[in-house]
Order: C-alpha cells, then sequence, then structure tokens
C-alpha cells in the first residue's frame, strides 16, 4: 500500500508527513519513500496551542477550537500530497495535548488515559481515502500507557540482526526503542526518558523572541549550572521503572520549580538553556545505564528535532562510549522515523493485524491501533436502506 502518514509531535512545531509504500518483508515491513514534507503550524495556531498546555489555562471552548483547527490544517498539509500521490491510506498522529499514563491523587490523575487533538474528519473529506487515527486508546484500553507506540515500527523497519541498536527520538519529549539483536518483539524495550526539546524551547522562548536553540548556540555559548543540574536529575520520573512515559505537563519549568523545589530565575538567559541541554543530554545517558543492566549495546540512532541540534548530540555523545549517529549519517532522514512508525501500525491495522508492543506500553496484549474512518463506505446503499 501507499501510506501518507502525519507525525506533529510534543514539540509542536508543526506536521512531519511522508508518502511511502509499505510491503511485508517476513516479520518486517519494508518502506520506500516517495515524497517527505515538513509544515510548520500557522503562528497564531500554534501560540494558543502551546497555551492550551498550562493546566487550568484552555477552557472547553478553547480545546474544541483546536481540536477543529489542527484537523484543518492536517487536511491542508495532506491534500497537498494526496493531490500529487494515489494514496491507499492516511495515518494522523494527532497531537498529543495532556497525557496520564498512571494514577498520581496529588497530581489529580484519577486514571490512566491520553488526549490528542486533531480532527480527523477533516482529513477525510479533503483527501476521500481511509483515515487511520486516534492510535493510543486502544492500547489504554488494554492497560498499557499508550506509548510510547513507535517501538513496533522501529522493530519492523529497523531491526537488524547481530546488532544491538537503540533508535532515540529527541521532540519535546525523548524516548528511546531498544531493538535487541535478534527478532524477538517480546524482547523490545521502549520508554520516554524525560525532556526532549520542551525545557529548551520554553527557555528560549522564555527570554528570546525564537522559538528554539537555532543550532544549539545559545546553549554552546553559555556554561552549565552543576548545583541545578544535580538537582534536576533527582526527578522522580528518571528513577521510575520502565515501561514509563511522560509529557509536557511533567516536564515544564513552573511545574519542575514546584515539584522539586528549584528556581531558574537567577541564570543569564545562555546558562539556562546550556543547563537545560545538559539534562536532556544526562536524563538520556541515564536511561541507558537502566536498558544496560544485562544487555548489549553497539550504537544509538538520534532522531528527531533534537538530533539537529549539535550541541546537544555532542553532549550525549560525550556521556555515551558506544557510537551514537543521526539517521542521516546512515543515508536516512529522521524526521521520517516516527511519522513511518505510524503509518506501519495504520496499515497493519488496515489489515486487521495488531501493531503494539505490551513490552514498550504496559499493555496486557498487543492491540490494533488506531481507530478507521472511510469515505462513502455505504454510497451504494439509497436512503431508505434498501440496495441502490
Amino acid at each position: 500500500m501507499t501510506v501518507l502518514a502525519l507525525m506533529s509531535g510534543t514539540s509542536l512545531d508543526g506536521m512531519d508527513l511522508v508518502v511511502a509504500r509499505l510491503e511485508p518483508d517476513g516479520p518486517r515491513v519494508r518502506a520506500a519513500v516517495i515524497e517527505r514534507a515538513s509544515v510548520p503550524y500557522p503562528t497564531e495556531l500554534r501560540a494558543r496551542l502551546v497555551a492550551a498546555l498550562v493546566e487550568g489555562a484552555a477552557d472547553v471552548r478553547e480545546l474544541t477550537q483546536l481540536h477543529a483547527e489542527i484537523g484543518l490544517a492536517y487536511a491542508e498539509a495532506c491534500g497537498d500530497l494526496t493531490d500529487r500521490h494515489p494514496v491507499d491510506l492516511v495515518a494522523l498522529s494527532g497531537q498529543n495535548v495532556y497525557h496520564v499514563p498512571r494514577v498520581d491523587e496529588q497530581r489529580g490523575w484519577r486514571t490512566r488515559a491520553t488526549l490528542q487533538l486533531g480532527e480527523a474528519s477533516f482529513v477525510l473529506e479533503r483527501c476521500r481515502v481511509p483515515i487511520a487515527c486516534d492510535f493510543r486508546q486502544s492500547d489504554v484500553a488494554a492497560g498499557g500507557q499508550g506509548a510510547p507506540l513507535v517501538s513496533f515500527g522501529d522493530l519492523v523497519l529497523h531491526q537488524r540482526a547481530g546488532t544491538a541498536r537503540a533508535l532515540h527520538n529527541i521532540g519535546g519529549i525523548a524516548n528511546l526503542t531498544w531493538l535487541p539483536p535478534v527478532f524477538e518483539p517480546a524482547s523490545v524495550i521502549a520508554f520516554d526518558t524525560g525532556p526532549g526539546n520542551c525545557l529548551i524551547d520554553e527557555a528560549v522562548a522564555r527570554t528570546s523572541a525564537a522559538e528554539f536553540d537555532d543550532d544549539g548556540r545559545l546553549a554552546a555559548a553559555g556554561s552549565v549550572d552543576g548545583v541545578l543540574l544535580a538537582a534536576l536529575m533527582r526527578h522522580p520520573f528518571l528513577t521510575l521503572p520502565f515501561p514509563k512515559t511522560t509529557g509536557r505537563e511533567v516536564f515544564a519549568l513552573a511545574q519542575l520549580e514546584q515539584d522539586l523545589d528549584v528556581r531558574f530565575d537567577h541564570l543569564a538567559a545562555v546558562d539556562l538553556v546550556a543547563t537545560l541541554t545538559a539534562f536532556t543530554a544526562a536524563s538520556v545517558a541515564h536511561a541507558y545505564d537502566q536498558v544496560r543492566r544485562g544487555r548489549p549495546l553497539d550504537e544509538v540512532l538520534l532522531a528527531g528535532g533534537g538530533a539537529a541540534n549539535p550541541t546537544l548530540v555532542s553532549m550525549i555523545r560525550a556521556r555515551l562510549d558506544v557510537p551514537v549517529r543521526t539517521f542521516e549519517e546512515l543515508g536516512m532522514a529522521s524526521k521520517d522515523r516516527e511519522a513511518l512508525a505510524f503509518g506501519v501500525m495504520a496499515y497493519l491495522g488496515f489489515h486487521g493485524r495488531a501493531g503494539t508492543l505490551p513490552s514498550a506500553t504496559g499493555a496486557r496484549r498487543a492491540v490494533i491501533a488506531g481507530k478507521y474512518l472511510w469515505p462513502d463506505p455505504f454510497s451504494h446503499w439509497s436512503s431508505d436502506g434498501a440496495s441502490a
């Protein structure tokens, strides 16, 4: 099948799209990329979305409007590609806005839940092909955390015999998938490792007119506050056993000040960005300390927006004693990684096959991921129910 997959991640910077031809290859899936695109959110929409993620800042009216407006943005981006390519299926990740992976009465988390915005019906109306969306809910219903879901796609697309490989995505939140040197789905490990770009981006936006640290220049110009870094590394999420997931509702500057009793306002802007960049790198390294207890690790492949930050990449490399490379260094595009993984889940679900890994999400069983929308499925029936 030719699948168009759209990923809009926790960096909130917009949409990564990839059109790929997917076909089975034994237990794996072979993907041939036809076209890729990155489409930023409109400036005003992104600003409202960022503001809405602050707890209590957005009411039901604003969330309802954002759900439709993100869906319309998806429809425009997808429509441009389906106008050029005969696509069989569209996969939409949805824009994650709040994630409750476990019960925590102190935070008011009474039941596991997750919410992604972006009404898929607008994409259906624009593209007129089957749509797969809302991938996380079936895993949550089966006892999982609804994330990280990309681990199944990582396994079938990127596992290599004889190599213990980890894929590390650095979006707003960072997550890893450890792939064993043999094709054993039950042995795959995947979890969120903590902040990716979210704290860095928030600090940059707080102190300048920019939205992110372009090429890591601010972090490179600053000095890391070792005392503050040590305090950040005491965050309780880092010591939780995996599988585990998190989100911006946990890793935001104001939330960290409250949870860890730390302050950020005493630092110069470049020193704050440098310290938060070091926090991401140190939390990544800490995660591999957990993974490597009894498991081999031959290489780490970096993907996501953070892979384009040379200061962050160099900090990670300095903390790991295995080769750390970006997807681009292997002739692939790092921004394809998550979009293709959702495309694989949609492709398998379309054929009635499970596309999740309980070892990664904590679910009781593997499930068919996604809900499916169909263009005019009953067009051959008349309005009174009789066959036309």
